[in-house]
């Protein structure tokens, strides 16, 4: 399945280098969150990818131009340096479209204006180009696929860490509780759609405002609710907690790493250890963010995906 990352997001500012970028591409290790992204699907199957691009674009577009595989890959100098033996390649199956949709565009319009490069597809993947999981697509996609409806999205506990109230018109608090304790859920992206999604949207039209309205009174949008690990990328914070997960090793987003053959539908790639039964890492608020306990995995077996 083809896959759409709306990348149109404006920059976050940087603290040393005081520069604006793209925020897919900030950058969590080495690589950018998008980077990160792409590599999730890809691990699944899915490397036909069509980016929306809309603020400095052109940075996005350069980063893979002038992608450099010895900076997450091992390899091997020889001939004075001269030639360069990769053990193994991160894109080298990837499809990437590099579509300009505009600065100032909403998602429903940037979803518009890649139509054309969906010509054909009766479905297809879409997310938000700075939100990361561990969750396991296969799963999510056949699903979609058993319920037939137009539209679906994962949604998760808000990961926040205010109370909520109820109480009555009078002022009396019936109730506060931790805001995750409650019955409320967010859309954290993660879309899958069928082609007929854009019989849905008018022009202008934000995709998850009037499109989503007409296809909840269709009785054709689902929600996936995951709460295992999701993030995104909104706030230095969030760039420094990413980025702490990393460089310890435990980034739950990294399924290439941690998933075996059995699972992930590919062979290992040279260097790989396949880990089984990790603690899986949950967020557990603004203040300690991300907090690990040992869950032992019950994902099924990964199957086709798509007729």
């Amino acid at each position: 399945m083809k896959v759409v990352i709306f990348c149109g997001g404006l920059g976050m500012r940087l603290r040393e280098a005081g520069e604006d970028i793209p925020k897919p591409m900030v950058t969590i290790g080495h690589r950018p969150i998008l980077w990160h992204l792409m590599k999730y699907y890809a691990h699944y199957g899915h490397t036909d990818f069509i980016l929306c691009l809309g603020y400095r674009g052109d940075v996005i577009k350069k980063y893979f131009l002038n992608y450099e595989e010895t900076s997450s890959n091992d390899f091997v100098l020889s001939g004075g340096g001269r030639e360069i033996e990769l053990m193994n390649r991160d894109i080298s199956d990837w499809r990437i479209t590099f579509a300009d949709t505009g600065v100032n565009a909403n998602i429903g319009q940037r979803l518009v204006a890649v139509r054309k490069y969906l010509s054909g597809e009766t479905a297809f993947l879409a997310n938000y180009a700075d939100g990361l999981t561990d969750m396991h697509l296969p799963s999510v996609i056949e699903r979609f696929r058993a319920r037939g409806k137009i539209g679906n999205f994962v949604s998760i506990r808000p990961n926040l860490s205010f109370h909520a109230v109820s109480g009555t018109e009078d002022g009396a608090v019936k109730e506060i509780k931790p805001v995750r304790s409650t019955d409320l859920r967010i859309n954290t992206g993660f879309f899958m759609f069928r082609s007929e999604i854009f019989d849905y949207i008018r022009a202008g039209e934000e995709l998850v405002e009037q499109p989503f309205q007409r296809l909840i009174e269709a009785d054709q949008l689902m929600a996936y609710a995951y709460d295992g690990f999701t993030a995104s990328m909104d706030t230095f914070k969030d760039k420094q907690h990413f980025d702490e997960l990393y460089s310890r090793g435990k980034a739950p987003w990294e399924v290439w790493l941690r998933e075996s053959a059995g699972s992930s539908g590919r062979p290992t790639m040279w260097g790989e250890q396949p880990v089984r039964d990790q603690p899986a890492v949950r967020y557990m608020g603004a203040d300690s963010f991300l907090g690990a306990s040992a869950l032992k995995s019950t994902e099924p077996a990964e199957k086709p995906v798509w007729p």
